[in-house]
């Protein structure tokens, strides 16, 4: 029987070991985010309330007014934190917020990865 070779190493058809592209610098973002414009289509936001964020990735120990807490500054007015059905103590690790104005859903949006 012929046994397999396993390598480490990727060859190209020229036996070359190979090696990555080198990195077109002049397409990595330069500006610190803060003085980005957030990559948000504003034609794809709600015409009419309500205005709703949804909030992913949260923390299991996160509270409505740690929430309201961090969109200080913004008019929210709801904050849904679903819980598990079989524990109703445990959070699902995400989240709504509602807000009053299509500026405030706007700039939250804008806090994305923050």
């Amino acid at each position: 029987p012929i046994s397999p070779v396993v390598s480490t190493t990727w060859h190209s058809n020229d036996d070359d070991v190979y090696r990555a592209p080198p990195i077109d610098r002049s397409i990595l973002p330069t500006a610190p985010r803060a003085a980005r414009e957030p990559n948000i289509d504003r034609s794809r936001l709600p015409k009419s309330p309500p205005y709703t964020a949804f909030l992913g990735n949260l923390p299991y120990d996160v509270t409505e007014e740690s929430i309201k807490d961090f969109f200080r500054g913004l008019n929210i007015s709801a904050v849904r934190l679903p819980r598990e059905p079989t524990n109703p103590e445990r959070l699902k690790g995400f989240g709504y917020a509602e807000f009053e104005d299509i500026d405030s859903l706007f700039q939250a949006l804008s806090l994305n990865e923050e």
